[in-house]
């Protein structure tokens, strides 16, 4: 099974936020790879995986980074594949130094870029990409999708059952 994601993070520390995306493909039922790579630490290696990422069947490249945060972006530089990039929070500037390093790109060097830990919408974001080719993905995205409504709808329904004095629905 070719993986369609590829979920690159610069640290395994990263791992708790990045199961969030490595949960929904599961979930999808989209091939996925996650690996960890530094842009900092393993320059040469990151360089090789972006350029030869598309030619191993990736379609989307998920990179999570904190702190520094140049690895969505390095990989970008080396790949003409979109890259959803995940900004990780850090004790030290609560992961915004890692969002505005990951949104600040330079022009012809894009990554879309979700919130601050937004593994899940990252992962979101790579199936609605996936889907616009794929009709079995596009279903099961819309099932998600009703799903997320459904569940909104059910809680509604439960507020509606939690009583007080002078609430008046």
């Amino acid at each position: 099974m070719t993986p369609l994601v590829s979920i690159i993070m610069g640290s395994t520390s990263d791992l708790p936020v990045m199961q969030k995306s490595a949960d929904l493909l599961n979930q999808m039922q989209i091939p996925f790879e996650m690996n960890a790579l530094s842009a900092h630490r393993t320059p040469h290696e990151v360089e090789q995986f972006a350029q030869g990422a598309a030619g191993r069947g990736i379609q989307v490249i998920i990179a999570a980074a904190g702190m520094a945060a140049a690895l969505p972006g390095v990989i970008a530089a080396n790949t003409t594949l979109p890259v959803v990039g995940v900004p990780i929070k850090s004790d030290v500037l609560g992961g915004v130094d890692a969002l505005y390093s990951i949104i600040q790109m330079p022009p012809g060097i894009p990554v879309a870029t979700v919130a601050i830990n937004g593994a899940l919408n990252a992962a979101i974001l790579a199936v609605q990409m996936l889907a616009l080719s794929d009709k079995d993905i596009a279903t099961r995205l819309t099932d998600y999708k009703a799903g997320l409504k459904n569940k909104i709808v059910k809680a509604n329904q439960d507020l509606k059952e939690i009583a007080y004095e002078y609430k008046t629905n």
